[in-house]
């Protein structure tokens, strides 16, 4: 019935190298590093075949979907896997304990829980003496099929909630993704003292003291699990049966010789800890990671059009004159664009880096958000209007110009965006693109971009910009020249938009007025029509004294904000 198809891709998500294959069902199987060389074995004929799986499957005591399944033989040698439906999405249920000391935990994405994972595995962090052991990290699984919500076990008000604040953007609610970790052959700390003659009491206090000391352990290479607990901690095979030699004689010399050597094994650090869904790194380790990958990131886009080595799942791409590094989504099942040469910057711009980190809407009107994604970095994304019409509420200038010439499309706005600040005409720093993986709900009114971008194609031969997908465009949040940002850590600028400025007493109404007027006349001589902008649609920025930044001119910086109503002149006179 199934088949593995041959076509393989190798991608990157959050640091992890993954072998992409497509399944003859429809489905996608990425296998790490550590199941490269068993690819047959993951060829889902071979372990998720309904007769198979059904019959062979055990489920983990405690756990409601947690499979322990063989593979089938290949060559005389079967795999033992633990395969489990991830649960992002999900409501966290924890005891009141837990719940109050992480309040906020959420179940990890299958990406974010095999990046962690790696990492602990790798053990850069913490003492170097120090190690954590883990279950082997080889495959997620995403079967082709979509659930319906009350099928996924995922809360509605938690998506309705991430929807509310992230329009646009797929969540994927309704994939199911299957993380597939190999088996330790060994006991689970329980099962452990079954083989220890120790009463109720003792057990309890073992247990307790144990699990401390395991979070301890985790604590100090940086990472915590909001559900620990003893099931979680296996002991090997080996050591657990040399535990069990020491017995079965109950008397206190081989009780005592026992829970010795129980914890000789702990504290040589001979057990493994299971179970990351709820994995994360302790708050120091996350703001170590974060201050790094803001330098790197600042560092990187300082070289952003420097050509980088193009891994095998990246490719280049110049869309009106822009060059974008592009590459999948494949947490989203979107495509992202990413402005420049360079390759290193890709990552950052995932969705799973910003889409449900704490965001403020920027504009009452429009879908625009600021945020300080994952990374430490500060980003603002908006959904883009392309293929919008304006509506009646609109004033009857406005409307005309929209309908005679179109809202930009994002790879529009990025190119004017590029242009002006190389003429002069201070505008935001475009970053990339995103295409959500979703089918776009809301019917398109104006086709007119889709038609004009139709024979602009992206690596795989479709075109950049199709009608039924919705368009995130993220700029960075204006806080200084990038060149200066990254050689400063604090004392950054504060954008304010203009429009706000005469209520915050920072100029009166009749300077703001000016100002926008100029930027018009600038726009108009370097052969723009930005006749539609308006106060809210540029922005000044403040140093750390509350003073505002002028130009070498010695007058306000203006900085617009807003690009999907500007046109170059050559383009509206060929148009009418």
């Amino acid at each position: 019935m199934y088949k593995m198809i041959s076509k393989k891709s190798l991608v990157n998500v959050l640091g992890v190298v993954y072998v992409h294959t497509k399944t003859s069902d429809g489905g996608d199987l990425y296998l790490t590093r550590f199941a490269e060389s068993y690819e047959e074995h993951f060829d889902i004929k071979n372990w998720y075949e309904k007769n198979w799986f059904n019959e062979h499957k055990v489920r983990l005591k405690g756990t409601s979907s947690v499979y322990r399944v063989p593979t089938k033989e290949i060559e005389g040698k079967s795999l033992d896997l633990v395969v489990k439906n991830c649960r992002v999405g999900e409501d966290v249920p924890l005891d009141t304990h837990t719940l109050e000391e992480f309040c906020d935990a959420e179940f990890n994405s299958p990406w974010e829980e095999f990046s962690l994972v790696t990492e602990m595995r790798e053990g850069n962090y913490g003492p170097k003496e120090m190690s954590v052991h883990t279950q082997q990290p080889m495959a997620i699984y995403v079967p082709p099929e979509r659930m319906q919500l009350w099928q996924s076990g995922r809360s509605r008000e938690k998506i309705n909630r991430i929807r509310a604040k992230h329009p646009g953007i797929d969540l994927d609610i309704l994939k199911q993704y299957k993380l597939i970790y190999e088996w330790i052959k060994g006991k689970n700390l329980i099962e452990v003292f079954e083989l220890i003659d120790v009463d109720t009491v003792e057990l309890i206090s073992h247990l307790k003291k144990i699990n401390y000391k395991v979070i301890g352990d985790l604590n100090k290479k940086g990472y915590l699990v909001a559900d620990m607990k003893p099931e979680h901690i296996i002991i090997s095979e080996a050591d657990t049966e040399r535990i069990k030699e020491l017995g079965p004689t109950q008397n206190i010399d081989t009780y005592r010789k026992q829970v010795e050597l129980l914890y000789q094994l702990l504290n040589d650090s001979r057990y493994s800890v299971i179970d990351y869904e709820l994995l994360s790194r302790t708050p120091v380790h996350e703001d170590a990671v974060k201050s790094l990958r803001r330098h790197s990131y600042l560092d990187e886009q300082l070289n952003r059009f420097n050509p980088t080595p193009l891994p095998a799942h990246l490719s280049y791409r110049e869309i009106l004159g822009v060059p974008y590094i592009y590459g999948h989504a494949e947490s989203t099942g979107g495509r992202l664009w990413v402005v420049g040469k360079n390759a290193h910057l890709f990552d950052y711009f995932l969705p799973e880096r910003w889409r449900k980190t704490p965001s403020i809407k920027l504009s009452f009107a429009k879908e625009v958000f600021y945020t300080i994604t994952k990374d430490n970095i500060h980003l603002v994304w908006k959904t883009s209007r392309v293929g919008e019409m304006p509506g009646g509420e609109d004033d009857v200038n406005c409307n005309s110009k929209i309908r005679q010439f179109g809202i930009n499309s994002p790879f529009e706005e990025f190119a004017i965006a590029l242009e002006l600040n190389r003429l002069g005409i201070p505008s935001v720093y475009v970053r990339a693109i995103y295409m959500t993986g979703s089918t776009k709900i809301e019917t398109s009114t104006d086709l007119r971009k889709y038609e004009s971008h139709k024979n602009i194609l992206d690596p795989e031969g479709s075109s950049i910009l199709q009608e039924n997908h919705n368009y995130i465009t993220i700029r960075g949040y204006y806080n200084g020249p990038d060149q200066w940002v990254a050689e400063h850590n604090d004392a950054l600028y504060t954008p304010v938009d203009l429009s706000k400025t005469p209520y915050r007493g920072i100029i009166d109404e009749s300077q703001c007025q000016n100002l926008l007027n100029r930027v018009k006349e600038k726009l108009k001589n370097a052969g723009y029509d930005g006749s539609l902008l308006k106060t809210n649609d540029l922005l000044l920025a403040i140093d750390n004294k509350g003073e505002i930044i002028k130009n070498t001119s010695g007058e306000p910086e203006v900085i617009i904000c807003n690009l999907e109503l500007i046109w170059k002149t050559s383009d509206t006179v060929s148009s009418q």
